[in-house]
C-alpha cells in the first residue's frame, strides 16, 4: 500500500502512524511513517503561514522516525494510536495541551492495512488559537449527554457543595472507579484540600484518607510534581503496569506511593482556568476498558467544572472582602449591620443567652500622631488579635476605626465578665494595647438594639474613668 499517497490524499495536516504490536498484546515503537505537505510544514517551518504563533515542532522530518522525535512522549497519544491502529476504532478529540499555545482538533482513523506485526492509522489535526465552542461540543451522543447533564447541574445549583458531590458521584459511576475526588490546590499557601469525594461501597475509604493525610509527609509536595509528570498533555491516564513504568521514570517517588496504597490505575485531570491550576480530578482503580469514553467525557467536563470552581472562588473572595475587615481579619461594619438587621427583622432569632461587648481603643490618636498610620494600623491589628485570643468562640466585628463589638451566645455572665476583666488588665501598661470596655448580658428574649446601646454606654463610662485615672493620655 502506498502510504505516502494515502497521506497526500488528505487536505488537513495529516501523517501516517505505525504501531508495533508484540505477541502478548503490548505495543512497542510508534512511528511517524510519512506525512502530507501541510503536516511536514508544521514540523519544518518555524512559523505557520496563516497563524501568528510558533509551530509546535521544529525538527527536520525523517520518515519512519519514532514519534518522540517530534512530540514529547505522551501516554494519551500512544493509547489513542493503539486504539485506532490496532483495535480499528476511530478516535477524535478537541483539546488544549498545556505545552502548546493553541487548541488541537485531532482525528485518528484506522487503516485497513498491516505489515506483519505493524498496524497503521492516519493522524489529522487542525489548530485553533482559541477554544471553539462548536468543536468542543462535537462529541458522540452519550458523551454529549453526560457533559450536558453536568453543565445543567452546575448552572442550576443553589448549593455549590451539594452539586459538586453529585457531579463527582456521576464521574465515579462513569469511570467505575473505586475512589474519585476533586482536590483543590492553593499554591500561595502550598496546601491542598478535598472539595468533594465519591467512593465505591466496596472500597475502604480509610486507605485513601490515609494516603492523602499520612501516606506522605507533605502531600502538596507530591501534588506539585504532577504538572511535570503530566508533561504538557491534557491529563494523565495510567491503565496498567506498562504505563506505571513509563511514569515511574518521571516520578518514581509518587508511583511508589501509589503502589504502596494499592492504586493500580489512575485518571488525573488538571482543572485549569485562565492559566491557573485550581486543582485536579482524581479517579483511581477505574474500568480501563472504558478509557476512551472516560477521556472524551472528562476533557470537556473538567473545562466546565474548572470554570464553575473559579466562579465560586471569586464569589467567595468578594463575599469575604465585603464582610471581613482586611486589616484585622475580623468581620467588618457591613457584616455587623447585616447581622443586626437580620435580628431586628426576625430573619434570625437570637438564643436565650446573649452577651454583647463593646471595646474601644484608648490612645489610638496619640499612636498615629507619634508613629504615623503604620504604627496605628499595627496597634489596631494587635488589639484585634487580643480580642480573637480572648473571645475565640465569639463573633468579633470592627465597628469603626478604633471600636469593636463582640457577640457571644454561649458564655455565662460570669465567664463573659471574666474575659472582659482580662482585657481591662491591659490598661495597666500604657505601652500595651488599652481598651475601654462595656458589656451587656441577658438570659431570655433580647432586644439587640437595647443590648448594643447598654454595652456602648457602659464602655463610655469605662473610658471616662480611664481618662480620669490617666489624664495625660486623654489625647485619643
Amino acid at each position: 500500500m502506498d502510504l505516502q499517497q494515502l497521506a497526500d490524499s488528505f487536505t488537513p495536516m495529516t501523517c501516517i502512524i505505525s504501531v508495533e504490536v508484540f505477541p502478548d498484546g503490548n505495543y512497542g515503537n510508534i512511528r511517524l511513517v510519512c506525512g502530507n505537505k501541510a503536516y511536514i510544514d508544521s514540523i519544518e517551518v518555524k512559523q505557520s503561514d496563516n497563524m501568528a504563533y510558533d509551530t509546535m515542532l521544529s525538527n527536520r522530518f525523517i520518515p519512519n522516525s519514532p514519534y518522540e522525535n517530534y512530540i514529547p512522549k505522551d501516554l494519551n497519544f500512544e493509547n489513542a494510536c493503539y486504539l485506532s491502529a490496532v483495535m480499528k476504532k476511530p478516535f477524535h478529540t478537541y483539546m488544549h495541551p498545556e505545552r502548546y499555545p493553541f487548541w488541537v482538533d485531532m482525528y485518528i482513523m484506522p487503516v485497513a492495512y498491516t505489515n506483519g506485526n505493524t498496524h497503521y492509522c492516519t493522524y489529522s489535526m487542525d489548530l485553533t488559537p482559541e477554544a471553539s465552542v462548536s468543536r468542543m461540543s462535537d462529541k458522540e451522543a452519550a458523551v454529549t449527554a453526560s457533559v450536558l447533564e453536568t453543565c445543567i447541574k452546575l448552572r442550576d445549583t443553589k448549593d455549590f457543595k451539594h452539586t459538586m458531590d453529585e457531579v463527582i458521584e456521576d464521574i465515579r459511576l462513569l469511570c467505575s472507579a473505586e475512589n474519585v475526588c476533586i482536590l483543590l490546590t492553593d499554591y500561595k499557601t502550598r496546601s491542598c484540600s478535598i472539595l468533594c469525594e465519591s467512593t465505591s461501597p466496596d472500597f475502604d475509604n480509610r486507605r485513601i484518607a490515609e494516603y492523602f493525610n499520612n501516606g506522605i509527609d507533605s502531600f502538596f509536595d507530591v501534588v506539585d510534581t504532577w504538572k511535570d509528570t503530566i508533561a504538557g498533555s491534557t491529563c494523565l491516564i495510567i491503565q496498567n503496569e506498562s504505563d506505571m513504568n513509563v511514569v515511574r521514570e518521571r516520578n518514581p517517588e509518587w508511583i511508589a506511593s501509589l503502589e504502596e496504597y494499592g492504586i493500580k490505575s489512575i485518571v488525573l485531570y488538571p482543572l485549569n482556568y485562565n492559566n491557573e491550576t485550581l486543582g485536579y480530578v482524581w479517579a483511581v482503580n477505574f474500568a480501563t476498558e472504558n478509557t476512551a469514553k472516560i477521556r472524551s467525557t472528562l476533557e470537556t467536563t473538567t473545562y466546565f467544572i474548572a470554570s464553575e470552581i473559579a466562579n465560586h472562588q471569586l464569589l467567595a473572595r468578594l463575599e469575604y472582602m465585603s464582610s471581613v475587615d482586611l486589616l484585622t481579619g475580623v468581620m467588618n461594619r457591613n457584616a455587623m449591620n447585616k447581622r443586626v438587621d437580620d435580628i431586628i427583622s426576625g430573619k434570625e432569632v437570637l438564643p436565650l443567652r446573649v452577651g454583647v461587648v463593646f471595646a474601644d481603643l484608648n490612645g489610638l490618636k496619640k499612636v498615629n500622631d507619634t508613629g504615623g498610620h503604620t504604627a496605628g494600623d499595627s496597634y489596631i491589628k494587635k488589639a484585634a488579635g487580643l480580642l480573637k485570643e480572648t473571645f475565640p468562640d465569639s463573633e468579633i466585628y470592627r465597628a469603626g476605626g478604633d471600636e469593636f463589638m463582640v457577640i457571644n451566645c454561649s458564655l455565662s455572665e460570669a465567664e463573659l465578665r471574666s474575659r472582659t476583666d482580662e482585657l481591662r488588665k491591659l490598661q495597666e501598661n500604657a505601652d500595651d494595647v488599652s481598651f475601654s470596655l462595656g458589656y451587656f448580658y441577658n438570659e431570655g428574649k433580647t432586644d439587640i438594639r437595647k443590648a448594643m446601646s447598654s454595652a456602648d454606654m457602659e464602655m463610655y463610662r469605662d473610658k471616662q474613668s480611664y481618662y480620669e485615672r490617666y489624664p495625660e493620655r486623654r489625647r485619643k
